[in-house]
């Protein structure tokens, strides 16, 4: 997480819905500045309880059973909402062309509430998905719903979190009160390694990868590149035949994107050359790839919290965001 100012802890005025919450990456970030989140949305049922747990507020289900009327008024709606198939994306239909999908859930609550700002986010893939039709028209919705959308493909490693990880961000501003064409600011953080994260005295038995071919074991020469790539992950070796989930990387680069799904030895974190010995990362050390704080309580189902900070927004992202519209006036 970033270190707020003490000036910007003040957004206590400042209500939001955490919509799609999964264990709570929107409400650690807005809840540093003093916002307050006024209902939240989240159907399954570990992450239910994580969120449950470190907030001591259970998420309402299925958000397409929730009637937007009995959402509370609200100034920011956030998510990360799933990217489904637009069955009728194109037909410039505007917002009928979103209904059988999870973003019409998402526009009707805009639509009945009219929040003053959106931060919403997705994959990478959502740029170039059905041909474009799909970022076209949640485009074209959300300015249609009144809003001034920007749209920022974010990478986590420029964020102060030493991880590859890109993600589109839809920031938009609602037009009645926007004073001026926000742009987002560009960041300037220090770049971090996984080297930097990595848990001491951990135990190997649940992480350690025994079949592994390094193609450099050379710890010094390794370190080294960290000065010629250290914003990028710096791949050292195999296991089997080198597929997703059977890849190497060394410690002083950045680590590569955290996933939700995938197999093979080094399954959803990839594989890391730490002290000799190859291994994947601890939950915890994903916890920290994330943004989140080490006095977050992560889900006892060690598969499930793999699983849950691969679908998890990057905290630092996220605040930095709303320190930026914050410092521009916008919220």
């Amino acid at each position: 997480m970033i270190n707020i100012p003490n000036n910007l802890k003040n957004l206590y005025h400042l209500k939001y819905i955490d919509l799609f919450a999964g264990i709570g990456g929107f409400r650690l970030a807005l809840d540093s500045f003093g916002a307050k989140c006024v209902f939240s949305s989240e159907w399954n049922k570990f992450s239910k309880q994580v969120y449950a747990t470190n907030f001591e507020d259970m998420p309402h289900g299925d958000i397409t059973k929730i009637d937007e009327t009995t959402i509370p008024d609200h100034d920011l709606l956030c998510g990360g909402f799933p990217c489904q198939a637009f069955s009728i994306s194109g037909k410039q239909k505007g917002f009928e062309d979103t209904r059988g999908t999870l973003f019409f859930d998402i526009a009707r609550i805009i639509k009945h509430h009219r929040p003053k700002v959106l931060i919403l986010e997705n994959v990478k893939n959502i740029l170039t998905h059905n041909n474009g039709k799909t970022l076209s028209t949640i485009k074209r919705v959300l300015e249609e719903l009144n809003y001034d959308v920007i749209i920022e493909l974010l990478k986590g490693s420029d964020f102060g979190v030493p991880q590859h990880r890109e993600r589109v961000f839809f920031i938009c501003i609602n037009k009645r009160f926007n004073q001026g064409q926000f742009k987002l600011s560009k960041p300037n953080f220090n770049y971090y390694n996984v080297n930097d994260i990595l848990e001491k005295d951990i135990d190997y038995a649940s992480v350690k990868i025994n079949r592994a071919d390094i193609l450099m074991n050379n710890k010094e020469v390794i370190k080294d590149m960290f000065g010629n790539y250290h914003n990028k992950p710096i791949r050292i070796g195999t296991i089997s035949k080198g597929g997703q989930g059977e890849r190497i990387y060394s410690p002083f680069g950045t680590g590569i994107t955290l996933s939700a799904f995938g197999g093979g030895p080094a399954k959803k974190t990839g594989g890391y050359l730490v002290d000799g010995i190859v291994r994947r990362l601890t939950v915890r050390e994903c916890a920290r790839m994330m943004g989140f704080p080490d006095s977050f309580i992560v889900c006892d189902n060690v598969n499930q919290a793999y699983i849950q900070f691969g679908n998890a927004v990057i905290v630092n992202i996220v605040q930095f965001i709303v320190m930026d519209l914050t410092y521009k006036n916008f919220l």
